[in-house]
């Protein structure tokens, strides 16, 4: 196998894993991800400065021998609950691409979930996520606000 075939392998075969609860360690991690084949590698990433030094940052990547084990992995622990957090598994390739494209053709994660239901959230800059998420806060609010009034109405 060439080089660059090597390449894509290896970047095919490396898992990012997100929303990692703080609590879960570097062994649970390997624990939770080794039934679906060999791992080769796990880097599992700390805060290194500031006031969270020695931290975990809340996600890791994990290396398994072949872009099978990989695919495995991502197909039985996507969405699955850890310590009540639903994890974020994804083929790192995908998530740099969901990155650089705005989202990726295969609906990588909840930005694809959602620009599939007719949501334009994939196209959106950070900021103006921000703003229609604190828009929709708002309307909930206001709603949940709106039947509070109604049912003390209703008593």
């Amino acid at each position: 196998m060439d080089h660059n075939g090597f390449n894509d392998e290896k970047r095919e075969s490396r898992l990012y894993i997100g929303n990692l609860d703080l609590r879960i360690t570097e062994a649970a991690l390997i624990k939770m991800f080794s039934p679906f084949g060999k791992i080769v590698s796990e880097d599992f990433l700390w805060h290194t400065r500031g006031p969270k030094r020695g931290e975990p940052r809340g996600f890791a990547f994990v290396q398994y021998s072949t872009k099978e084990e990989a695919r495995l992995a991502k197909e039985k622990m996507h969405g699955r609950l850890a310590c009540g957090r639903p994890l974020v598994v994804r083929l790192a390739s995908e998530k740099f691409l969901a990155e650089s494209e705005g989202s990726s053709p295969a609906g990588v994660g909840e930005a694809g979930k959602a620009s599939g239901a007719g949501n334009s959230l994939g196209q959106m800059s950070r900021s103006a996520r921000i703003a229609a998420i604190k828009n929709k806060l708002k309307a909930l609010e206001e709603e949940g606000s709106s039947a509070k009034k109604q049912k003390n109405a209703e008593n």
